[in-house]
């Protein structure tokens, strides 16, 4: 996991060389990579799509998910750290800790995964390892204890002194990186390993007591100890190990697989999958045993033109044969596993049985999507699913022909069901296609498989900034429905109180109402009308997010009632107190870092409030400037060609979204005026 362009498909090249998978390196800007293997991918030198891949190191199978480190594409990263054990955090030496990094390290955070940092591009102009691990300790509130120091740097960089053993490795640039040299450590560079050796030694003396007492007695230090104490923090996540290398020259690949297979956890160090049961909800917990009831989690989906739809698992106990029926507990469905691949990339095996810790695909899933449990019907299980981030951007789409109509319908419903953050639906105004996605490379790239991959013809539009509304004050309503229904009268009464919510809460809808006096059923149907009524908002039609919806009281037609008509009741009730509630129109908010020579410097600041946006802060990075803003989405569209012409093509920038916020009062009466064509 990391930010773009900081190594991360380079590296799993090198470990699969390494490791014997492929005879042959992949180059990245070369188009030639196994792990990037969309012609998507290829062209634009970037990872699009998680590849899954397994490899064998000193009797150890290690599974691989390579993830993308586009912002774009962050749902990749953060389905892929749902089911991992362990992950690699790669650096790069000049960039550091960037703003997708920071992203995908909360999301480790989150899944609580352990992990190894590796500093990667130690060869390139500008390195410097120890800033990196400041910044990791810095910026990312991390705890990163070097195991190894480099030898040399830039194009000086020839290998590294690994710490744990007081050995310098020295890499063979004839060999491709696959031998090396192990030496004594250079003499000006053994103060400084000694140093940063104790500071190895007390960061993780705790963690074993022989240790503890040896090194305080100033004993020789076991090597296979330290290495025991080193895993033992890292898994409990006082640590972060950190290496270093230089992935396209071949350097420090090797030692990163050894602390892969030393310091990260095995299925069975991790702590029980949680889960609850189906009908009970009771808390049920599943070790990662082959001998207990399967369970699974699929975690991806992934449509192939030869066998359909793929569905990708982890299996984290049991284990299932070939043509075994089992539960899908998210759906209450019945599902059978067809067939089973183990993948390397866009290349698959055929295996007969899975088994607690593999990560492989499977064919014949009818109804298993994203965040699905999977698991035998006689011991039935829900494991925590998946949240999905909203789409922040859409554009129109509309097939060339008519024979394209009923072609792109279906090639978007695969395509959603592939990617949870790609949304598409019809406007019920101009009975347009809107497709909805994280960004503009993101749509750009859905456009592009549409015609590649599924054959349609499309007109594409703009892409639209995807505009949200929420409520400034809190209002109560009343309101009454009757529905005739042939010599029936259908009645309904409903009390809601609408109130703004907490920034980022979605809705949240309470009942102060008690079953007795309102049915369960009723109760729900009211849910589900001001469910329907929050997705078009009063000033200007966008979804609404963020409120709270109280339902204060009800009454039940003395004749008739139904749920049909407290829905209704419920759906009016909305739209009126959204009208009376200060509606506001929301925009997102990106946080943006911009890399800038220090001759643009004042140049591009001067852009950036021309935008909106407002500067949080700017740090130097040698001759370049460090600028970190935050921006409306609105006004970013085309910044990169201005970023260009402003900086002679020097300058770099990348963004994350943040959070929604109120637009100004006079761009929002603006906006509305132009929308309702007055």
């Amino acid at each position: 996991m990391a930010h773009i362009d900081a190594g991360k498909t380079t590296t799993t090249e090198r470990i699969l060389y390494y490791t014997g998978v492929s005879h042959k390196i992949g180059e990245v800007d070369e188009g030639t990579t196994q792990m990037d293997y969309m012609v998507q991918e290829q062209e634009r030198g970037i990872t699009i799509t998680t590849a899954a891949t397994t490899c064998f190191w000193k009797d150890h199978r290690i599974n691989i998910l390579d993830t993308p480190g586009h912002v774009d594409f962050t749902i990749e990263v953060e389905r892929s750290l749902r089911v991992l054990d362990g992950a690699v955090a790669v650096f790069c030496a000049y960039g550091g800790v960037e703003p997708q990094s920071e992203t995908v390290w909360r999301q480790a955070d989150h899944y609580k995964v352990p992990r190894l940092a590796f500093v990667n591009k130690m060869d390139r102009m500008g390195a410097d390892y120890f800033a990196v691990i400041d910044e990791i300790r810095e910026r990312l509130l991390a705890n990163p204890v070097p195991i190894q120091i480099p030898i040399g740097k830039e194009g000086e960089y020839r290998g590294q002194v690994d710490l744990v053993g007081m050995k310098a490795l020295i890499f063979d640039d004839e060999s491709l990186g696959a031998k090396y040299e192990v030496a004594p450590i250079p003499d000006d560079l053994l103060q400084e390993a000694q140093q940063y050796r104790t500071n190895l030694l007390e960061a993780v003396a705790e963690f074993d007591d022989d240790l503890m007492t040896a090194y305080l007695d100033g004993q020789e230090i076991d090597e296979e100890q330290l290495h025991r104490a080193i895993r033992e923090a890292t898994l409990a996540f006082k640590i972060v190990p950190v290496l270093n290398g230089s992935a396209l020259k071949n350097k420090g690949v090797q030692p990163l697989l050894d602390a892969v297979v030393r310091y990260l956890p095995s299925p069975p160090d991790v702590p029980p999958i949680v889960g609850h049961d189906p009908k009970t909800l009771a808390e049920i917990s599943r070790d990662a045993d082959p001998d207990k009831p399967f369970s699974a989690l699929a975690f991806k989906v992934l449509y192939d033109p030869y066998v359909g739809q793929l569905c990708f698992l982890r299996v984290y106990s049991g284990r299932a044969k070939l043509g075994e029926s089992l539960q899908n507990t998210t759906k209450d469905r019945k599902e059978r596993l067809g067939k089973i691949l183990q993948m390397h990339a866009n290349k698959r095996e055929e295996i007969k049985e899975i088994q607690a810790g593999d990560i492989v695909a499977a064919v014949g899933l009818r109804w298993t999507t994203t965040g699905d449990t999977l698991c035998d019907a006689k011991a039935p299980i829900i494991l925590e699913g998946l949240d999905f981030p909203d789409p922040v951007m859409h554009v129109a789409i509309e097939p060339k022909t008519q024979a394209d109509q009923s072609k792109l319908e279906e090639s978007l419903k695969s395509l959603a069901a592939e990617d949870p953050t790609f949304h598409h639906r019809i406007d019920a105004e101009t009975g347009q296609t809107i497709i909805s996605g994280m960004g503009e490379l993101h749509l750009e790239i859905i456009a592009d498989r549409l015609q590649r991959d599924f054959k349609v013809q499309a007109n594409v539009g703009k892409p639209q900034v995807a505009y949200k509304e929420t409520v400034g004050s809190s209002v109560e309503i009343e309101q009454e429905y009757e529905r005739p229904v042939g010599e029936k009268r259908f009645y309904a009464k409903v009390s809601l109180t609408v109130a703004p919510g907490e920034p980022g809460s979605g809705l949240k809808f309470h009942s102060e109402v008690s079953g007795g006096k309102l049915p369960k059923q009723f109760a729900e149907a009211v849910e589900r009308g001001v469910g329907e009524a929050l997705t078009v908002g009063a000033l200007a039609g966008y979804p609404v997010i963020d409120v709270d919806v109280t339902l204060n009281d009800a009454k039940v037609g003395e004749l008739d009632s139904d749920e049909a008509t407290f829905r209704a009741a419920a759906n009016m009730a909305v739209n009126k107190a959204l009208q009376q509630a200060t509606p506001v129109l929301l925009e997102p908010l990106m946080n943006v870092e911009i890399v800038v020579p220090e001759e643009f410097l004042g140049d591009v600041i001067g852009d950036v409030n021309s935008r909106r946006g407002h500067i949080e802060g700017m740090n130097a990075r040698g001759q370049f400037q460090l600028v970190h803003a935050s921006v409306p989405l609105a006004s970013m569209f085309g910044y990169s060609t201005d970023l260009r012409s402003m900086s002679q093509g020097r300058a770099t920038y990348t963004m994350v979204f943040a959070r929604y916020q109120a637009v100004p009062e006079q761009i929002r009466d603006q906006m509305i005026t132009r929308l309702r064509g007055y």
